[in-house]
């Protein structure tokens, strides 16, 4: 089971919904003065001297609209991203996105200078990219557009637009390299994830198959033997294992639960160690 919605929002959803917000709301009425944004927005020139501001600068946003869009993204397509990866995952790539998107800035200042980058949109991005990954033809309402857009199409729009900016800069201010980090950090998680959970799935497929050899002077006494003792009992954890396997055969390894993943995982991490 998933984590539970309240709502309409996963648990670390809501509580990244609830911290942006109150940052906010702090950051209009009481930490007014511009060194808070310098000294918790991420500057690329100082931020050797300010690491904290690799991670604290994705809580603060420009303005309203800046706000809404972010948090609106996160509430539509952050909870089944959660429900599909398990609460701590989805938060450590939350995080991963947006800390690639303060690297991919710091790392190319001198190409495309940036005074300041404030804004959870790289991390955001990542999610979006996380959604279409494990549903790239989930239709997508998007307003104004009569039609809704598959979720695929509307990661690579976003992607084409954020990379036409950074090459093409316009002046209003916003890091799009950014966003092209968020979605760098999410891409390399998300290929690297599938990667090991595919690598666990071979393991465990070639472990399950008989690999028992029968010697010829024993085949004509084989019919002695009693159907129980020519098929042992399966312990608990095998059983766990077929059906895991039959499920990824019948649906794909993209139906199955944070829960199952890790287990998944876990059996071929000892097994592994076995050999």
């Amino acid at each position: 089971m998933g984590p539970q919605r309240m709502f309409g929002m996963t648990p670390w959803v809501r509580r990244l919904f609830v911290a942006n917000l109150v940052v906010f709301l702090f950051q209009m009425t009481i930490f007014v003065d511009p060194r808070f944004l310098t000294t918790f927005g991420f500057v690329p020139l100082r931020a050797l001297a300010q690491p904290w501001t690799f991670l604290t600068y994705m809580f603060l946003h420009a303005g309203p609209l800046h706000l809404a869009f972010n948090l609106l993204a996160l509430f539509v397509f952050g909870p089944e991203v959660e429900e599909r990866m398990g609460g701590g995952p989805f938060l450590g790539y939350y995080l991963l996105c947006g800390l690639g998107g303060a690297v991919l800035s710091f790392v190319l200042i001198q190409f495309r200078p940036v005074e300041l980058v404030i804004g959870a949109s790289a991390a955001v991005y990542g999610v979006l990219l996380a959604f279409a990954w494990a549903a790239p033809d989930r239709p997508i309402y998007v307003f104004p557009l009569p039609e809704p857009i598959p979720a695929k199409w509307l990661v690579t729009f976003a992607v084409a637009v954020s990379l036409a900016l950074a090459i093409f800069p316009p002046i209003d201010k916003v890091s799009h390299l950014a966003h092209l980090g968020g979605f760098g950090a999410g891409f390399l998680y998300l290929k690297v994830a599938d990667w090991r959970l595919a690598r666990a799935e071979r393991q465990l497929r070639r472990a399950a198959q008989p690999s028992v050899l029968v010697h010829p002077g024993r085949v004509a006494r084989a019919g002695d033997a009693s159907p129980k003792s020519r098929r042992p009992p399966r312990d608990a954890a095998q059983a766990e294992i077929d059906r895991v396997l039959d499920k990824i055969s019948a649906r794909g390894i993209e139906s199955l639960t944070p829960a199952e993943r890790k287990f998944l995982a876990d059996m071929s991490r000892k097994m592994r160690d076995k050999a």
